[in-house]
């Protein structure tokens, strides 16, 4: 751990992707205020997340980090929370299924409500905005007054964020993730599409265990049967927030960012003098890095020494975006680089931010092949390296969009505004997500 790191001293260096708060005296009583608001999540929590992802740097579990690309606060609702957490326990039952692996289940989730971009400005009808970086900082309506960057969104995205895991905890805790529960599950808009009918097999399969068990006499209604740990992250963007939120926590004395059991490091704030390294160092939260394709190689594994300076297991979580033209060439480099240094990280893989493009009409797509593509290439890579591959990280939703075309329902361009929703990148839909999990499976279980 970093002796001389407090947490405030984030501001000593330089913070990429800074929000320009429009009042600062509001920004210190907001902040004054959150600072006195409980805790989000709980270091025992953190600390459990720490050990799964020890596990799966072993290879004994699958990491599935998985929602939203950007929370906004109109969603904040039980049907989409519950559509959402619906979709992530079927893709974790189906790989659990197929391949025997524990599914480490991590949303991006409660808290995702800042995005990191490549400009400051945008012009709409002819008047120049700020661009909208998340509902945390300001609004994506198009107007002077809905796009400045203002500190009382930051309270809301807090409330918001508690309101989600109130709910997360109730499904994951209260009975709806119990496997007896499977054939609700199936209650989706698509459930007479052919991916269900693949999902109902397992579901029989799955029913029959059940009832067999029942007939030993086995207590199927154990926690082990009826609940699911479930963990939160998102981007450490606004540290303003990140600091408010942090605290120490009493049963070890360390320091714990409690706004989300994990953080990542953004492909935009990787630098090791950004402000947001220097906050991560000193958390003793689980930490993502997003690596792209222009990463530096010496100024990673300066990031990596500094945020995991006693090269702690389950600490680092390198997560790859090269995409498909990039994967083959720079992975397997990316990977002997950090094997020779001999830094312990958990790979896995985002086979969606490399793999989006703007087409003819401005619109950001991503094609579903191409995720299942680098999903492939990333696992053989692994492998031929000899690394573990620890599972994927990607953006999906519970809604019927249509954001990402390809699948077996063949979604084309032409598709794309039948119902693209999204504030900011295109997401798979739910069933793209569970079309994804067999993908994923078939994968995992041939290496």
């Amino acid at each position: 751990m970093n002796t001389e790191w407090t947490k405030k001293s984030w501001q000593n260096f330089n913070y990429y992707q800074k929000a320009n708060w429009y009042d600062t005296k509001l920004l210190a009583d907001v902040l004054q205020e959150l600072s006195k608001l409980p805790a989000l999540v709980f270091a025992g929590e953190t600390r459990s997340l720490k050990k799964d992802l020890i596990d799966i740097s072993r290879g004994d579990a699958f990491l599935l980090q998985c929602g939203d690309c950007s929370e906004s606060f109109v969603d904040c609702q039980g049907p989409r929370i519950h559509n959402l957490i619906r979709i992530i326990l079927q893709m974790s039952m189906i790989i659990t299924y197929i391949t025997n692996k524990r599914v480490v289940k991590i949303g991006r989730i409660a808290g995702q409500y800042a995005k990191p971009r490549s400009n400051e400005f945008e012009i709409v009808d002819n008047v120049q905005l700020p661009i909208y970086r998340g509902d945390m900082i300001n609004s994506y309506l198009p107007t002077p007054e809905y796009r400045k960057h203002d500190p009382k969104r930051i309270l809301e995205a807090y409330y918001k964020s508690a309101a989600t895991l109130n709910l997360i905890r109730a499904f994951t805790k209260g009975g709806y993730a119990s496997l007896q529960s499977i054939t609700d599950w199936q209650k989706h808009y698509f459930k007479n599409f052919p991916i269900m009918d693949k999902y109902s097999e397992i579901v029989i399969n799955i029913t029959k265990a059940i009832n067999f068990m029942k007939a030993l006499g086995l207590d199927v209604n154990n926690p082990q049967f009826n609940e699911v740990n479930f963990y939160t992250s998102h981007e450490a963007l606004i540290l303003e927030y990140e600091e408010s939120l942090t605290r120490i926590d009493t049963t070890t004395g360390d320091w714990y960012d409690t706004s989300a059991h994990m953080l990542w490091l953004g492909n935009r704030s990787r630098y090791c003098d950004s402000s947001q390294v220097e906050f991560l160092s000193g958390i003793n939260n689980p930490i993502g890095i997003k690596v792209g394709p222009d990463y530096n190689d010496e100024d990673l594994m300066c990031i990596i020494d500094k945020l995991n300076p006693a090269n702690e297991q389950g600490k680092i979580c390198i997560i790859t975006r090269f995409g498909i033209p990039t994967i083959n060439k720079q992975l397997p480099v990316l990977i002997k680089h950090i094997k020779r240094k001999k830094n312990n990280v958990v790979w896995i893989c985002d086979p969606v931010h490399g793999n989006t493009y703007v087409n003819k009409y401005n619109r950001k797509v991503r094609r579903f092949e191409d995720i299942v593509k680098e999903i492939e290439s990333f696992w053989e890579i692994c492998i031929h390296e000899n690394v573990i591959p620890g599972g994927i990280h990607i953006e999906l939703t519970g809604d019927n969009v249509t954001e990402c075309i390809g699948g077996l329902r063949a979604l084309s361009e032409e598709d794309l505004d039948n119902n693209y929703t999204s504030l900011c990148d295109p997401r798979l839909n739910a069933e793209q997500s569970v079309e994804l999990a067999f993908k994923i499976a078939d994968i995992v279980k041939q290496y």
